[in-house]
């Protein structure tokens, strides 16, 4: 069952040849023969699981359950989930036991999905390669030597091994998609403002958006369906009707206009990558697509800008973590200032620690205009290239990430290095754009991922797009050995 798309396990339901309970202690028990290896979960939630899955048989039973009734898949552990530990893979809330529901976690709940636990993350959400975790690295299932990409690792991981059909993931620069990448999984960063953000525990808030992780595009349209929409408790979501993401996956692709910019093949980008990359476009162009070369110069200001903004919403975010009313708190403080500051630097790792840092400087008084309004007037100028371009584009293409998974603790000693990791995937938060990764093959035995990114709202498109190339090459259904 472990090597079925979650949209096969929805099918198989509906007919009655397995049932929720069954799935779901066949995924708890993948969990508990490979969990201790790849270390992807934080949390699992076996018993309350199992209860979820008796409670949708018998909802299948009554003849009223959705297409995602009875699935098993796992939340990132950054989605408050009432009466478990939500701990955003940070000692500082290693012992928050969150008391209500993120509206991502109660829409897939109300779905009738069964949730098998929390996924394992880069500190706050903080990193690209799932190594700034309180609980330690997750492991690459195709290379154990190597990262899983961040932050949500353990997410695109667990779904690569197996050990579930699919996972909740949040991207704030990269951060569905890079993972998604480095993995061999699919994975879809909606428009900002498309998923709610209440609940989710805000890294940068003018960035983050929730998505859904899994093996296929056929996957990602079923799981956002269920979870975009408005929500009045986020004044950052957008009151606009949902989709039917499903109903044009079938569409043909005849006409359609793909951008190729030549700032995504250029310098720092692996050959054998741009090489896989183009021959999955090549397929695109078999199916009628147009390809055009394009140009967007302004791409290359994206990590500066993106690393100023960030961190200065971040460190106004976490603000809130000083010890007293809920999260670590140190030891016998002296007084109140001494509880500040050993709470925080006993909470906080290393990178988390840094961005707080940098975040601070660029917002303090004399510095404001220098960096963080500069930033912002930046990033407009991204938004407004990106505009243009899909005047005469519909869909730009380019590789997810310049080379495939790197080994463990390759880059953690140059930040600089590991934030140029995301430099393709950071301008569609800039600009508040969807963006999709999905694999398209294979260099050295590491997945590759093919980015495509298309105007705000048009994640049917990204999705129909994704999905008429799986039809065709069969990349998203490869497993590691290991795992299979």
């Amino acid at each position: 069952m472990h090597d079925k798309t979650l949209a096969e396990l929805s099918r198989l339901l509906a007919e009655g040849s397995t049932t929720s309970v069954e799935l779901t202690r066949h995924f708890l028990d993948r969990i508990a023969a490979h969990n201790d290896s790849l270390n992807a979960l934080i949390t699992v939630t076996a018993d309350s699981a199992l209860a979820a899955a008796e409670a949708a048989d018998a909802q299948r039973a009554a003849g009223n359950a959705g297409p995602l009734c009875g699935v098993p898949f796992v939340h990132k552990d950054i989605f408050c989930t009432d009466g478990v530990r939500t701990s955003c893979a940070s000692k500082m809330l290693d012992n928050f036991i969150a008391p209500y529901d993120a509206t991502v976690v109660s829409k897939l709940s109300e779905a009738g999905m069964v949730c098998l636990g929390k996924a394992n993350m880069d500190e706050f959400a903080m990193g690209s390669s799932n190594e700034s975790s309180y609980y330690g690295a997750v492991k690459n299932p195709w290379n154990p030597d190597c990262v899983p990409g961040g932050s949500s690792g353990g997410s695109a991981a667990l779904v690569a091994a197996g050990l579930a059909p699919a996972a909740t993931g949040t991207d704030t620069g990269g951060s569905i998609r890079q993972p998604s990448a480095f993995c061999g999984i699919t994975g879809i960063k909606p428009t900002y403002g498309r998923v709610s953000r209440y609940g989710m525990i805000a890294f940068a808030s003018s960035l983050d958006q929730g998505g859904p992780m899994a093996r296929s595009a056929e996957d990602c349209a079923l799981l956002l369906q269920a979870m975009a929409g408005f929500d009045e408790r986020d004044s950052t979501s957008v009151e606009r009707p949902v989709e039917d993401y499903s109903a044009s996956l079938g569409d043909s692709i005849e006409g359609l206009r793909i951008g190729l910019p030549e700032e995504y093949f250029g310098e720092g980008l692996d050959p054998a990558v741009a090489e896989t990359v183009r021959a999955a476009v090549a397929e695109l162009e078999k199916l009628g697509a147009v390809v055009k070369k394009i140009s967007l110069p302004k791409q290359a200001l994206g990590i500066p800008a993106y690393y100023i903004v960030a961190p200065a919403e971040a460190s106004s975010n976490l603000s809130r973590f000083d010890g007293v009313r809920f999260g670590h708190r140190c030891d016998a403080p002296a007084d109140l200032e001494d509880l500040y500051k050993r709470s925080r630097a006993e909470g906080f790792g290393e990178e988390v620690q840094r961005r707080i840092m940098v975040g601070a400087y660029v917002l303090s008084a004399g510095y404001y205009d220098a960096y963080y309004l500069k930033a912002q007037k930046i990033r407009r100028l991204i938004r407004d290239e990106f505009l243009e371009a899909f005047n005469e584009v519909d869909v730009i293409a380019g590789p997810t990430t310049p080379t495939t998974a790197f080994a463990l603790g390759a880059k953690t000693d140059d930040p600089v290095a590991m934030y140029l990791n995301d430099i393709y995937t950071i301008t569609a938060n800039l600009a508040g754009l969807p963006g999709v990764s999905l694999p398209c093959g294979f260099v050295n035995d590491m997945p590759v991922g093919l980015q495509l990114l298309s105007g705000h709202f048009t994640e049917a498109r990204l999705l129909n797009v994704a999905h008429r190339y799986q039809q065709v090459t069969d990349w998203h259904r490869r497993m590691p050995a290991a795992y299979q």
